[in-house]
């Protein structure tokens, strides 16, 4: 029965978010908020709201081990297995991507992520740190908006919105969302709990496979279907978009709630698994290189190794 209600309360997540960002991208334009801000904002906390909610229970329910291993188990399969999946579809051309600067905004949240590990436990000092470098990158997102349009450049449509879509069902895919993502948080949290004590596997390997992986099927399906479509672009920035949120704004609040003890496990392994496979990404933002098929056995393989590794 665990079983069935971890799977139960994960597909409650997935269509929850699904609802959550379907109302959230129509009503910003509906309100007229541009494309890049819904995408880095709005779009980036529907996709990520199953792990913030997760989190959060993790931490009330004194799971903290599932709440850190669920956003670093999350960044380490949205590179390996987010990547390396679609990649073994079909080649994408990164070598046209331009993502320099939110690359860089990425391992430079992973590094003080990491930095503040160290001291033991994300406590609100903590917290209010990480949610200081997310209040930075948005600023940034901001003001690379402003200039866009200044430069009358034009602005394209949120991917998703439906310029008809009437007002009452832009209503109800919000209210759907906000009520589905706890209800499912709770019903995988719980019973992932269970599971976990039933076959003496501690919380935070459970966070760091089963949750992690859980919770990356957005962005994996996203990126299927972006690899499919030749939009490399929206692969690649959906990666390292939900990266950096995940980091700065998961555990940034998730701290406010309470502290998170911080596994020795973490320090020794899986925090530099998570940093080693975000810097696999330099050949594909700074040598220009596409992620071909061959890539994608390696992505892959590597994660298959990663998995192995945590579960022995």
């Amino acid at each position: 029965m665990p079983w069935l209600l971890s799977g139960l309360g994960l597909v409650i997540l997935l269509l929850a978010g699904d609802a959550l960002v379907k109302g959230a991208v129509n009503l910003s334009l509906r309100l007229g908020v541009p494309a890049l801000i819904v995408s880095l904002t709005i779009v980036a906390f529907g996709t990520s709201a199953p792990e913030l909610l997760i989190s959060i229970k993790a931490v009330l329910d004194n799971a903290p081990g599932i709440a850190l291993g669920n956003v670093v188990g999350s960044n380490t399969a949205n590179i390996l297995l987010v990547l390396g999946i679609p990649a073994l579809l079909a080649t994408m051309h990164t070598s046209e991507c331009e993502t320099r600067k939110t690359f860089n905004f990425m391992i430079a949240a992973s590094v003080l992520f990491i930095a503040l590990a160290f001291r033991g436990v994300f406590d609100w000092i903590a917290g209010l740190v990480l949610l200081g470098g997310l209040a930075y990158v948005l600023g940034d997102a901001f003001r690379d908006a402003h200039n866009h349009r200044k430069a009358d450049q034009g602005e394209e449509e949120p991917e998703g919105a439906d310029p008809d879509m009437p007002k009452w069902q832009i209503a109800v895919f919000l209210v759907l969302g906000l009520i589905g993502l706890p209800l499912g948080a709770s019903l995988l949290v719980d019973n992932a709990t269970i599971i976990a004590q039933a076959y003496g596997v501690s919380d935070t390997v459970i966070g760091l496979t089963l949750v992690a992986i859980g919770t990356s099927l957005p962005e994996l399906a996203t990126t299927v279907m972006a690899a499919l479509r030749r939009q490399a672009d929206v692969a690649l920035g959906n990666v390292i978009g939900s990266n950096m949120f995940n980091l700065l704004a998961i555990i940034g609040i998730a701290s406010l709630v309470g502290p998170i003890g911080v596994d020795p496990e973490f320090l020794r392994f899986d925090l530099w698994v998570m940093l080693g496979a975000s810097l696999l990404l330099i050949p594909f933002v700074f040598l220009k290189m596409d992620i071909t098929r061959l890539w994608g056995i390696i992505l892959s393989a590597l994660y298959a190794l990663y998995l192995f590794v945590v579960l022995i």
